[in-house]
C-alpha cells in the first residue's frame, strides 16, 4: 500500500490510467471503423483488452484499495469476458500484498485497548488471508473468552492502516471518471454512472466498519437458521471493534479447489448447483444477500458421513456423491466476509421474480415487460423489435449452457449477436438504482459455477426455482378467482330473498319510485342477474371439469377451458357495464 501522504499522486495516477484507455477505446471502436477499418479493429481487439487487463492488474496490486475491488468484479465475469482477461485479473482475489505485522499489531492494540498477548491466548503473525481493505490472522481465544464461546480457535480480521484515507481518494477518482463518462451520450443514456459510484461508495464505507460487518454476519446466519446447506461464523463481540473483528475459525475447503473437493468425495458439479440455489434463495426469497461471493469468501465444509440411517431431511437438503466404495461425506457451504451485503426492496424482488418466471417460461414478451418493471427500460420505450429478438433468442438458444453454445456455428452466433446488438442500441436501456450489487453477486455466481462445472447450465439452476414461483403465482390466481367466485355466489345467495321482497311490495302497492335514477338501478339489477347466471354456469363447468380430469383428461380440460368464458362475464360484466350516472 502506498504512503497515505501521497494521496494526490495516487489520485492523478488513477485518472491518467482511465483517460488513456478511454481515448484508446474511442479511437479503435468509434473512429477507425468510420474509415472502413472494422476488420483491423476486430483482429486486434483481444490482444488490446489483454494488455489493458495486465496493466490494470499491475496498477491494482501496486495501489491496492478500491482498485482491487474493481479488478475482482471484472475477474468474475467468466460468462462475458475472454478467459485471457479473467485469468489475468483472477490473482487479485488472493494475491493482495499483506501489511507488515508490526503495523497490524499497533492498530489492533490501539483498537482493543490492550496488548494482543492479553487479548488472545496466541496470535499468529502470518496472515491467513490478505484482502484489499484488511487482512486476517489466526488466533486462540483467552481461556475466559473460550469458556464463554465454547471454542478457542478464531480468526481475527484487522483493517489495513490508513485504508479510510485511501478509500476517500479512490472514490474521488471514480467520481471524476464517472463525470467524464456521463458526458458521453451513449453511456449517459443507458446508465447513471455518478449514481452507481455513490452506491459503490456507500457499500465501500460500510465494508470498512467491522461492527457493521459483525451485525451483517448475525443477520445472514439468522436467514439460514435451521438450513443445513449453509453456515456462517459466530462473532466474538468482546473482541470486536470498528477496525478489529474476531470470528470463529471456520476455515475449510475453498469452494474453487476442485482437487480438494474431489479428494474429500464431494462432486464439484453438486457444489455448483447448490451454490446457485443458495444465492437464488438470498436474492429472491430473503431479499438480503452476500454481494461478494468470490472464492476466498466461501468454503465447502464436510460435516460427517451420511449413512442409510441418516436423518432424511438432512440427507435431502445436503447434496452428496456416492460410489461403490461407500457413502460420501455430507457438506455445507460456509460463507465469510459480510462487509459487502445487498438488500432487494420488496417491489424490486417481485419484479425480479417475474423476470425469472419469464426466462424460465421462454416468454419473450413477458421478459420485456419484466425489463420495464425492474427499471431497465424507460416506460416510453418502443419494444416490439426487442420482443421479436427475445422470442427468437429463446427459440434458438433457450436452455443452452456455455458448453452447448460453444458447439453452435460461430457464423450463426455472430449474425444473431450483430442483429441483437443493433436492436439494443436503439432502446433507452438504463441500469436502475440499487442494482450494482445484484449484478456483482450474480456475475460472481455464474463465474464460480462455470469454473466448478464447465458444463454448468444456468437455465437448469434457474428453472426449479422459477417453477416454484410459477406454482405460487398460479396458486395466487386461483385464490383470487376463488374469492371473486365466493363474492358472486354470496350475491346470488342473497338475491332471491331481496327479489321476493320487491315483488311483495309491488303486489301490495307499497313500492314507491322516489328516485329519478330508478331506471339505472333496474338496469344494474338486470346485469347482476346476468352475472349470477354466468356464475352458476361457471361453477357447473368448473366442477364438471375437475371431476372428469382423472378419467377423461381431454374432456375435463375442455370443460375447464370453456368455464373461463362465463367466469370472465361474471367477474367483468359489472365493470364494463358501468356507464352513465350513479
Amino acid at each position: 500500500m502506498p504512503d497515505v501522504g501521497n494521496t494526490r499522486a495516487r489520485y492523478r495516477r488513477i485518472l491518467r490510467f482511465a483517460a488513456r484507455y478511454m481515448v484508446q477505446t474511442w479511437w479503435f471502436e468509434l473512429v477507425l471503423p468510420r474509415f472502413g477499418l472494422s476488420g483491423f479493429v476486430a483482429r486486434g481487439r483481444e490482444a488490446r483488452l489483454t494488455r489493458i487487463a495486465q496493466r490494470f492488474h499491475d496498477l491494482a496490486v501496486d495501489l491496492g484499495g478500491l482498485m482491487i475491488k474493481v479488478g475482482q468484479y471484472l475477474s468474475s465475469r467468466l460468462d462475458v469476458l475472454p478467459p485471457e482477461i479473467t485469468r489475468e485479473l483472477a490473482g487479485l482475489q488472493d494475491e493482495v500484498p499483506p501489511v507488515s505485522f508490526d503495523r497490524i499489531r499497533a492498530l489492533a492494540e490501539a483498537e482493543l485497548g490492550m496488548s494482543l498477548d492479553r487479548a488472545y491466548a496466541s496470535f499468529d503473525p502470518t496472515p491467513v488471508a490478505a484482502a484489499s481493505l484488511g487482512q486476517a490472522h489466526r488466533a486462540r481465544l483467552s481461556p475466559i473468552d473460550a469458556a464463554d464461546m465454547g471454542y478457542d480457535e478464531a480468526v481475527v480480521k484487522v483493517q489495513r492502516p490508513g485504508i479510510e484515507v485511501i478509500v476517500d481518494v479512490d472514490l474521488a477518482a471514480l467520481r471524476r471518471i464517472a463525470g467524464w463518462l456521463s458526458r458521453v451520450r451513449f453511456v449517459a443514456s443507458r446508465v447513471d454512472l455518478p449514481s452507481l459510484v455513490e452506491e459503490f461508495a456507500t457499500t465501500s464505507l460500510e465494508e470498512i466498519d467491522y461492527v457493521n460487518e459483525a451485525g451483517n454476519a448475525e443477520r445472514f446466519a439468522a436467514s439460514f437458521a435451521g438450513d443445513p446447506r449453509v453456515a456462517a461464523p459466530e462473532v466474538v463481540w468482546e473482541r470486536t471493534t470498528r477496525r478489529v473483528l474476531t470470528l470463529a475459525d471456520v476455515t475449510a475447503i475453498k469452494i474453487n479447489d476442485r482437487a480438494a473437493l474431489v479428494a474429500a468425495g464431494i462432486d464439484p458439479k453438486a457444489v455448483a448447483q447448490q451454490f446457485a440455489a443458495v444465492m437464488f434463495d438470498q436474492l429472491f426469497r430473503d431479499g438480503y444477500f452476500h454481494a461478494d461471493p468470490h472464492p476466498g469468501n466461501i468454503f465447502v465444509t464436510p460435516v460427517g458421513v451420511l449413512s442409510g440411517e441418516t436423518d432424511a431431511a438432512a440427507s435431502a437438503s445436503t447434496q452428496v456423491t456416492t460410489d461403490a466404495a461407500g457413502p460420501a461425506p455430507a457438506w455445507k457451504l460456509t460463507f465469510i466476509d459480510f462487509g459487502m451485503m445487498g438488500q432487494v426492496p420488496d417491489g424490486l424482488r417481485q419484479a425480479l421474480q417475474q423476470l425469472m418466471i419469464a426466462v424460465a417460461s421462454r416468454d419473450g414478451k413477458r421478459l420485456v415487460e419484466s425489463f420495464r418493471s425492474v427499471g431497465f427500460l424507460l416506460p416510453t420505450a418502443e419494444t416490439a423489435e426487442l420482443e421479436r429478438a427475445m422470442t427468437e433468442l429463446f427459440a434458438r438458444f433457450g436452455g443452452m449452457g456455455f458448453a452447448e453454445l460453444a458447439q453452435v456455428d460461430e457464423r450463426e452466433l455472430r449474425r444473431f449477436a450483430i442483429e441483437f446488438s443493433d436492436v439494443m442500441r436503439t432502446l433507452p436501456f438504463q441500469l436502475p438504482e440499487n442494482f450494482l450489487l445484484i449484478i456483482r453477486a450474480m456475475s460472481l455466481t455464474s463465474g464460480m459455477c462455470s469454473s466448478l462445472d464447465p458444463e454448468f447450465n444456468m437455465w437448469d439452476a434457474v428453472e426449479p426455482y422459477a417453477a416454484k414461483l410459477l406454482r405460487d403465482e398460479r396458486g395466487n390466481i386461483v385464490q383470487a378467482l376463488g374469492r371473486e367466485a365466493m363474492s358472486v355466489a354470496g350475491t346470488a345467495w342473497r338475491l332471491p330473498g331481496r327479489l321476493d321482497k320487491v315483488v311483495d311490495r309491488i303486489e301490495n302497492g307499497r313500492l314507491v319510485a322516489n328516485s329519478p335514477r330508478i331506471e339505472h338501478r333496474m338496469a344494474r339489477l338486470e346485469r347482476t342477474a346476468g352475472r349470477i347466471v354466468s356464475a352458476v354456469v361457471f361453477v357447473g363447468l368448473f366442477l364438471g371439469g375437475i371431476l372428469l380430469r382423472a378419467d377423461e383428461p381431454v374432456w375435463g380440460g375442455i370443460l375447464l377451458g370453456v368455464s373461463v368464458i362465463p367466469l370472465l362475464h361474471a367477474v367483468f360484466a359489472g365493470v364494463f357495464g358501468r356507464r352513465g350516472p350513479h
